[in-house]
């Protein structure tokens, strides 16, 4: 159980079921493929973050919308959160509505295709009262998947003054409101290259920071991290490991980010603590099962140079 006076940190977004199979090799269009084995385990960007905080030691919460109370795949999604010791009083259910799922395969170099489904009634759910669900919170973590669902969040957790740090996985414009809501804004690889029209991750983050003030970042699996400070260009190398499920990965590197920096530590070293805890995460099969626990990352890090 994390410590009382450890930070509480919400997580908000989106949540899925992910049903993952590991396969020597992707099939080719058309046709088949044996699994050597398979899981079947929370998903989603925000789900996936709150498990990894709590994991890590911080007080997680989880705000999001799912399907209604009949729908066996967002009471197990609930009880597996629960499970996991994050906070759910922030989960909508949508009468009717089922959660989504995706079907997942990974191959032998850790590699992942992903198929999702996604209940349109759930992505138009709404909270009620932001105010209250951020007002006991150190730092908001938001993914960009359901943008109207967070924003209203991350507006009131910025009225009161509390950090916001933004998962830009979903690719999206470069005048997206959320950049300049968000404090800290840390981009997938994809999601930086498909809204920038940029190859090189300086020149998308160069882009973006014409937009905003926010603190800026990108993650890009085994290449280095890339930020901006003083507004220049800086690299962060990643800690290399022999991957065997990148699935989740950008998920534990935003909340070992998140924890890190309302622990009260500065920008390149939170970078860094979410890198080791994503750097263990990849050599574990499982996707956000594979998060892993504080001691865990600390003993990794006291071996890296």
């Amino acid at each position: 159980m994390p410590s009382s006076s450890a930070p509480a940190v919400l997580c908000t977004g989106i949540a899925v079921q992910d049903i993952v199979l590991r396969v020597p090799n992707f099939p080719p269009p058309g046709g088949k493929v044996m699994a050597d084995d398979f899981v079947i385990v929370t998903g989603g960007c925000a789900v996936n973050a709150a498990i990894a905080v709590a994991r890590l030691g911080g007080r997680a919460h989880y705000a999001g919308p799912m399907g209604g109370a009949d729908d066996p795949v967002s009471n197990q999604l609930v009880a597996e959160l629960e499970r996991e010791g994050v906070g759910t009083a922030g989960v909508v259910r949508v009468g009717g509505a089922r959660a989504p799922v995706s079907g997942i395969m990974i191959d032998a170099a850790g590699e992942r295709m992903i198929a999702t489904y996604r209940d349109p009634r759930v992505e138009a759910a709404r909270i009620g009262d932001h105010n209250v669900l951020v007002e006991a919170i150190d730092l908001l973590l938001a993914d960009n998947r359901y943008p109207d669902f967070v924003r209203p969040i991350c507006e009131a957790a910025r009225r009161r003054g509390i950090p916001v740090v933004l998962d830009a996985d979903r690719p999206t414009t470069e005048d997206d409101p959320l950049f300049g809501i968000a404090t800290h804004v840390i981009f997938s690889g994809e999601c930086l290259r498909e809204t920038t029209r940029q190859s090189d991750p300086a020149a998308g983050l160069l882009r973006i920071a014409l937009r905003t003030k926010s603190l800026l970042a990108v993650s890009n699996g085994p290449d280095p991290i890339v930020h901006l400070a003083n507004g220049k260009p800086c690299s962060l190398a990643v800690f290399k490991v022999d991957a065997v499920d990148t699935l989740a990965a950008g998920d534990v590197f935003h909340a070992g980010f998140a924890l890190a920096l309302a622990e009260g530590n500065d920008e390149v070293a939170a970078l860094r603590f979410g890198s080791a805890a994503a750097a263990l995460k990849c050599t574990r099969f499982g996707g956000s099962m594979g998060a892993p626990q504080r001691v865990e990352v600390e003993e990794f890090l006291k071996h890296q140079a």
